[in-house]
């Protein structure tokens, strides 16, 4: 088992007419985990404009705490209790940014992952600055950052990050010793 902290998303669809109590079931989710040794934190994404899809993250302080709150009585009651609140629920389990770039042992280096994480995260940044820029003026820095980080993460984590590793693949994994190209090459088979 882990040692480290671990993080569990997971993704729910709200169900059509089922918004506030949804809302109400995910806070009482976090509440429950409260109760827990372990429990690090907690945190509910709302969907963007024209999405249903929330995410939601809890953090603990190892694998056995997630565990033991993934597998208590008191969650699955609330689980069941919710299950009609939404659909396509999907979850996995992160450790620090390691999910993005492979299995143990295959990772790029740190710099390489650092690379592909600011290539994904400038452009889109710097969009969302240049169009959002005139409507969240009026915030002070605090809010601004707020509405910015809550916007961004979403698209970080579930499309332009696994887009940018996708793309950066055959340098990501490549060694000193190989060529670019024969890297990539390899990748496609």
């Amino acid at each position: 088992m882990s040692t480290s902290p671990v993080t569990l998303m997971v993704a729910r669809r709200v169900a059509k007419g089922r918004y506030q109590e949804l809302i109400a079931w995910l806070h009482e989710g976090e509440q429950l985990a409260t109760d827990f040794s372990g429990y690090l934190g907690s945190g509910v994404l709302a969907p963007p404009p024209g999405d249903d899809e929330f995410q939601i993250i809890f953090r603990f302080a190892d694998e056995s705490t997630l565990h033991a709150w993934e597998h208590s009585v008191s969650r699955k009651a609330w689980l069941l209790r919710g299950s009609d609140l939404f659909a396509n629920p999907s979850e996995h389990r992160v450790r620090g940014i390691d999910g993005w770039f492979g299995a143990a042992g295959q990772r790029p280096p740190r710099w390489k992952q650092a690379v592909a994480i600011w290539l994904a995260f400038f452009p889109v940044s710097l969009l969302f600055n240049f169009v959002c820029a005139p409507l969240l003026a009026e915030l002070s820095l605090v809010p601004r950052v707020l509405v910015s980080t809550l916007a961004l993460t979403p698209l970080m984590v579930y499309l332009f990050i696994p887009l940018s590793t996708h793309l950066l693949a055959g340098w990501l994994h490549s060694t000193p010793n190989k060529p670019l190209r024969s890297t990539v090459a390899t990748h496609r088979n």
